[in-house]
């Protein structure tokens, strides 16, 4: 029966609790207690009261919405510190330099001897007294010290005092001025002589304003190292741009500031919007690896200029000693002059014009006469120990006949008579309109030059064989045994110069050599 009546007695209870949450309901309905504006009414009730009960309630007014000059007073005090390097860092956010300004403040003397090492007036001063192996494996050396150096943990102290650094740049940067002039009009920018008189103001003038300001001190490290980035900015500018005691004492009131979030309850009171947000302006760069990247980029291109140039130089002087001039031109349609209408279809066109210039010439110049003079001379007058000697003495120098008369046919064929001409022409002329001709062109020149490095080759390689044999006749007629050719005195008489077999042979010797040293920056497995 007990439980029966406490059962009675929970029903009833649960209909009464029913009956006042449905009316509670109903009285909400009306008196919009529970509605989403009640709610925001209640929460800028909340903001008021924590502005009038913050340390700081002397910044502004809520019941009128007006700004108070305690507030001016504030940001005057912050655009007095940091004023003087505002023309300084209007742009520094963009500037290589005071990366590199940051990252070497992370470095030791020894470390920074590194960079030191790799910079591009040391290296031109080491060129001078290194051959190419030397000074390559020198910046090798120094760029595997580079990369120890800038480890994980150093890299990302650099990468975040860098990123601190950069949001006090943008601190720095807030318009002050702007905002100031809305409390004292007659406010002077940057200038601190006259007095300000601030006056109370409607707060609408300057909640945007400050939400922008609110916006960079939100992320600002106030416990960064900041000695050590006054030190880089110091070093970037070459003048001391903050006092660091007096930014130490205000980075302390701004904290409080922070922390106390009065700026934030000011600015919602004043917009009246408790959930307005904030655009948080975070930077995150991360200068070391294009930094270490363009360190590497820099002396590695330094390296191709310089062995691009002392290739050149040694080209001209090998030009020059064999050709008399540094520009020589035999070819008639295997021509740099060609490449025009190769270049106007972005097709890079004949690429081997240069060497093979060089070997005409010397096949036309000199085989065909000073180096056939010595060897007619050698091979009717000469009285050899064996047939096979001279037998390959006379194979090497026809081969290079045979690779003259090959290298005309071939730039023959090219031309607008031969057959292949012929296609390059027809294909140049269809290839504007049909991308499969133009591909068919592009194969076409890759035959072409194929076969022009092929001559070359040939050339070197039947150079380098004469030249050792002239090499080894020019020992046998020295030797006091000779071993090759039995009447080296007789020779002499029988040269139609009339100057000594030996002097002719170490001169054309000293031109193929030449030669092959030539066609050695053309052919990587051409050598003496």
């Amino acid at each position: 029966m007990a439980s029966k009546e406490t059962s009675q007695g929970k029903n009833s209870d649960s209909k009464q609790a029913s009956s006042t949450g449905f009316l509670q309901h109903i009285l909400d309905f009306f008196t919009g207690l529970n509605s989403p504006e009640a709610e925001k009414r209640r929460q800028l009730k909340t903001i008021a009261r924590e502005i009038h009960q913050s340390p700081y309630s002397k910044f502004y007014r809520p019941k009128t919405f007006e700004a108070l000059p305690t507030l001016a007073r504030f940001f005057y005090d912050t655009y007095r510190i940091i004023a003087p390097a505002q023309l300084q860092l209007e742009n520094a956010s963009k500037s290589g330099v005071l990366k590199s300004f940051v990252i070497d403040s992370f470095l030791t003397s020894n470390q920074k001897s590194v960079l030191d090492a790799l910079a591009e007036s040391k290296i031109i001063e080491l060129s001078s007294s290194m051959n190419l192996k030397q000074l390559q494996e020198y910046v090798k050396t120094n760029i595997q010290t580079l990369d120890s150096i800038f480890d994980a943990e150093k890299t990302n102290q650099i990468n975040k005092a860098y990123n601190t650094l950069l949001t006090f740049i943008q601190f720095v940067n807030y318009d002050y001025y702007f905002l100031l002039k809305k409390f004292d009009s007659r406010i002077i920018e940057r200038s601190f002589s006259y007095t300000p008189k601030f006056e109370t103001i409607s707060c609408e003038y300057i909640a945007d304003d400050m939400a922008e300001f609110v916006d960079r001190l939100l992320v600002l490290n106030l416990d960064a190292d900041w000695k050590r980035i006054f030190e880089a900015l110091k070093a970037y500018r070459n003048i001391e741009l903050i006092q660091i005691d007096s930014w130490l004492k205000h980075a302390q009131i701004l904290k409080a500031i922070r922390q106390n979030g009065i700026l934030e309850n000011i600015i919602r009171h004043c917009k009246q919007d408790p959930n307005f947000k904030f655009i948080l302006k975070v930077p995150n760069e991360q200068i070391v690896d294009p930094y270490i990247e363009k360190i590497k980029n820099q002396a590695n291109a330094l390296l191709q200029k310089i062995a691009t140039e002392r290739k050149t130089s040694k080209i001209e002087e090998l030009s020059q000693f064999i050709f008399g001039t540094v520009v020589v031109l035999r070819m008639k349609n295997y021509t740099e002059k060609a490449n025009a209408n190769f270049n106007k279809r972005n097709i890079a066109g004949y690429t081997h014009t240069e060497p093979l210039n060089y070997v005409k010439a010397f096949l036309i110049d000199y085989l065909k006469k000073d180096i056939r003079e010595i060897i007619d001379l050698l091979i009717v007058r000469g009285q050899w120990i064996t047939n096979v000697q001279s037998q390959e003495v006379a194979d090497a120098f026809h081969n290079l006949l045979e690779i003259s008369d090959m290298i005309t046919a071939f730039d023959d064929d090219i031309g607008d008579d031969g057959s292949t001409g012929s296609r390059l022409r027809s294909l140049l002329a269809r290839s504007d309109r049909d991308r499969d001709q133009l591909r068919l062109l592009k194969q076409l020149i890759k035959v072409i030059n194929d076969k022009a490095m092929e001559l070359i080759k040939k050339t070197a390689l039947n150079l380098i064989a004469l030249g050792k044999y002239i090499h080894a006749l020019i020992n046998d007629q020295a030797a006091p045994t000779h071993s090759i050719i039995t009447n080296w005195k007789e020779l002499d008489n029988f040269t139609e110069s009339r100057k000594p077999v030996k002097e002719l042979l170490i001169h054309n010797y000293k031109k193929l050599y030449a030669m092959v040293q030539l066609l050695n920056f053309y052919v990587n497995d051409a050598a003496v």
